[in-house]
């Protein structure tokens, strides 16, 4: 039987949750590539994966997915790496650079700009560099890695999941794991693909795990561990519980009544295995 293969994104956020697939034996069951949170969705689309955390967006564009229950990469309040950087106020922006890494974010902020802020602005994909997309448009949408980089008292700045809560006063789901159902249907039937992404997470969370990531990511981001410890522990919220499972389906209505997303199917989870009776 073949290893089932993970696409997982390779930002400093996801990191708690591929604990154990990179601390312990858990790995050796799965084949594991890393890319952006797009090409993440792509690979699952197109059959090149089996498993994704995928943008949450890309629930409503790929058919056949069942959720892993439980787990998200989610925000209840500012989340610091989903960011709208701006050269000028938010009532005078007319052109924003989308992120191209980015999927949800990018249904986020003009579901903001339609709903709230005003619409009829410009949107166009651009590479994630800062720089260039502030040369040619008044703002600049960056996710991950590259937002937690950026100097905020150069700009002006907006933080979508902290602009999300308080207009909807809902917790935003940025990513979750999603498994092709076809995929889980002819996995390894030892395989408990819920408890084993859960069990990741909750090991990747304890102190001395956040502690550990912060040491080997801080430098490699420029920002101090303190900053990581606090992102990890306090910014990202890592449970696809019942508030954010509401916070998420609003998304979706809303996404779908601005026409940023298709409808997006019912919420489908991976069932748990029944125990084997004796």
């Amino acid at each position: 039987m073949s290893r089932l293969r993970i696409s997982a994104i390779s930002y400093l956020n996801t990191a708690p949750l591929m604990w154990d697939f990179e601390h312990d034996r858990t790995g050796d069951d799965f084949e594991i590539s890393y890319t952006i949170p797009s090409s993440c969705a792509a690979a699952l689309e197109a059959g090149q994966a089996d498993i994704g955390i995928i943008p949450a967006a890309a629930y409503s564009t790929i058919p056949d997915l069942l959720i892993l229950p439980g787990v998200a990469i989610a925000a209840r309040r500012a989340v610091r790496s989903i960011l709208l950087v701006s050269k000028v106020p938010l009532e005078k922006i007319r052109s924003v650079a989308l992120d191209t890494s980015s999927m949800t974010s990018v249904a986020l902020v003009k579901v903001l700009f339609e709903k709230w802020y005003g619409s009829g602005r410009a949107f166009e994909p651009h590479a994630p560099e800062l720089e260039a997309m502030l040369r040619e448009h008044d703002a600049g949408l960056l996710i991950g890695d590259p937002a937690l980089q950026v100097d905020r008292s150069r700009y002006f700045t907006y933080d979508l999941a902290e602009e999300w809560v308080r207009l909807t006063g809902k917790p935003f789901v940025f990513a979750f794991w999603a498994v092709r159902s076809a995929a889980a249907a002819s996995a390894d039937p030892v395989l408990d693909l819920s408890q084993i992404f859960q069990a990741s997470r909750d090991h990747g969370l304890k102190e001395d795990s956040v502690a550990e990531i912060a040491r080997i990511w801080a430098p490699r981001l420029g920002i101090p561990e303190s900053d990581v410890r606090t992102y990890l522990a306090d910014n990202i919220y890592y449970h696809l519980d019942p508030d954010c499972l509401e916070g998420m389906q609003l998304f979706y209505e809303y996404a779908r009544e601005c026409g940023v997303l298709p409808t997006a199917p019912s919420l489908r989870f991976l069932e748990q295995p029944k125990p084997v009776s004796t």
